[in-house]
């Protein structure tokens, strides 16, 4: 078996459509119900108070909100003690389960609530919040649903569906349901988290400040990336003359050359893009798994990069995150558009291969972004107006201080055959069945070589055998465990492809950063047989294989 992933799969590829339809947002009560008719007709709560323990509960809940996590777990364990039966004890340890990244325990302790006491609001929401975690979208949101129709007040119900309309592209119904939440609950920090990114940049800075002088229930991770968030807010601000990135020049289309990246030309394995830091070029990446700009120290120095924050790199691999900065750009310069005031990522490694950096195709949120990988071409085109929308902004999505817009997911008549895909941040995640299966989410990533497998759904669908020869690797370095899936089939939008010996390893860490699981990742050995469209705006894709273009 060779060091790097083989290619001999290609010739078997993708020659078979067939009718798969995605139990995700295609006909879900979801994507047929507004916040109007699943916004509470009163204010009428069906959760039992904890009496004659409520002091207890209120500890336990303080200790999870203040994140000391191992004392609320002891804390809502003693109630269980006094208690065996009390249904609130388990939605208490469901969700620090949740936040500890125990899955298997949160579920267990959400179904053990269940069972005990089936017409809680609260029980049904703590259910709802691990299905969510698990990418079963249809069950968390009929368990969110059913409660906000019956005019629940457990605010954490409003931030569940928040969170789904998001994932969905429903933003502006994301937005008001985040709000419901937070009237009924402001002193919850999952909820203030949510809410302040949908806050203007002004708003946002100041609700980012007060969040991060108190107690919190975040990782040291997650509170990291909050404060180096708090200061790319403070310098945007300070500059006043300052816009957010943005295009200097509007153009409505354009096509760019995408360059093979690989050791040599029998071992393609990405496609990059020409691009200019202030005036230095760079051979970037094109990955969909990624979000923005990200370039090595080099190239940072010799376009004179202005330094912001420090801000460690994390991706795939178990060597730990690689240490770099937040910059700032004044121009970027890709083709025949340029974007000025960016902020960008810089690492301090070099990457592997010839290129400089990577870029995530979000940078080009703002048009329908056309992926070629036959024709080795990148084309941008206008998408399709909404009714009665505005005139169009020029931001980036992937600038973290741009002023946000709100709408909702926009099927234009032109895209009626495109698949409906899930958001969360950059990554795109599609429904997709193995052998079978029940639909699990994949994630969509040009930047990985190969599609891949979690051990866990593989144990399910067939047999799994280690691998020591086979490297995998990313900005973490290389992965510790590697193993390789027998046979699988696997099943997405309009395709389906078979694979023997399909690579396999631990997702659990994009999964824990995606905040929902991430069972497979569709790679650029497979894309690049491909014609991707993507709407980032709406949350669509469509994919085009034609068997006599592939070259």
């Amino acid at each position: 078996m060779c060091e790097r992933i083989s290619l001999l799969f290609l010739s078997c590829l993708l020659s078979l459509a067939i009718p798969f339809i995605s139990t995700f947002g295609q006909g879900s009560e979801l994507a047929r119900t507004s916040p109007a008719q699943a916004g509470p007709a009163a204010a009428v709560s069906t959760a039992v108070p904890p009496s004659p323990r409520s002091a207890a509960f209120a500890k336990a809940l303080n200790l999870y909100r203040s994140g000391r996590l191992g004392d609320a777990e002891n804390e809502y364990n003693d109630l269980l003690q006094g208690d065996p039966r009390s249904a609130l004890a388990y939605v208490g340890l469901a969700r620090v389960y949740l936040k500890q990244k125990r899955v298997t325990d949160a579920s267990a302790a959400a179904a053990k609530a269940m069972e005990l006491a089936p017409p809680l609001a609260a029980v049904h929401v703590a259910m709802g919040e691990v299905y969510f975690r698990q990418g079963k979208m249809d069950e968390s949101e009929k368990e969110f649903l059913k409660e906000i129709k019956r005019g629940t007040t457990e605010a954490r119900a409003y931030m569940g569906m928040a969170l789904l309309y998001e994932a969905f592209s429903f933003d502006k119904s994301a937005k008001q349901m985040i709000e419901r939440a937070y009237q009924l609950d402001p002193a919850d920090p999952d909820i203030q988290k949510n809410r302040m990114w949908t806050l203007n940049r002004e708003e946002q800075l100041k609700a980012l400040q007060g969040y991060l002088a108190g107690e919190t229930n975040d990782d040291a991770e997650d509170r990291s990336g909050l404060e180096r968030e708090l200061t790319v807010l403070q310098d945007r601000i300070s500059q006043r003359g300052r816009a957010a990135c943005h295009l200097r020049t509007k153009i409505s289309s354009t096509a760019m050359n995408l360059e093979p990246l690989g050791y040599n030309p029998k071992r393609i394995e990405g496609v990059g893009l020409a691009a200019k830091l202030n005036g230095t070029s760079a051979l970037l990446l094109l990955d969909t798994g990624a979000s923005g700009i990200l370039v090595d120290r080099k190239v940072a120095e010799k376009a004179g990069i202005k330094r912001i924050v420090q801000s460690n790199i994390r991706g795939i691999g178990d060597k730990g995150d690689a240490s770099g900065y937040v910059g700032f750009a004044d121009s970027v310069q890709i083709g025949n558009l340029e974007f000025q005031s960016c902020y960008v990522r810089v690492i301090d490694k070099k990457f592997s291969s010839n290129q400089d950096g990577l870029i995530g195709a979000n940078v080009f949120a703002r048009y329908l972004v056309d992926i070629d990988f036959p024709d080795g071409k990148l084309k941008l085109s206008e998408l399709p107006p909404r009714p009665g929308e505005l005139a169009k902004d020029s931001s980036t999505e992937s600038d973290p201080a741009a002023e946000p817009h709100f709408y909702d997911q926009y099927i234009a008549p032109e895209m009626k055959s495109y698949t409906p895909i899930l958001r969360f941040g950059h990554d795109l995640l599609i429904p997709t069945r193995v052998n079978d299966s029940l639909p699990r989410l994949f994630l969509i990533d040009s930047g990985g070589f190969d599609d891949s497998i979690s051990p866990t759904l593989a144990r399910e669908v067939t047999k799994v055998s280690g691998d020591w020869d086979t490297k995998v690797k990313g900005l973490s370095g290389a992965v510790d465990k590697v193993y390789r899936a027998d046979t699988v089939k696997i099943q997405f939008s309009h395709f389906r492809h078979e694979r023997e010996n399909l690579v396999s390893f631990d997702t659990s860490k994009i999964s824990n950063d995606t905040g929902t699981e991430v069972a497979g990742i569709l790679g650029f050995a497979m894309l690049r047989l491909m014609d991707v469209k993507i709407d980032y705006r709406d949350g669509l894709i469509d994919f085009q294989f034609d068997p006599n273009r592939w070259h």
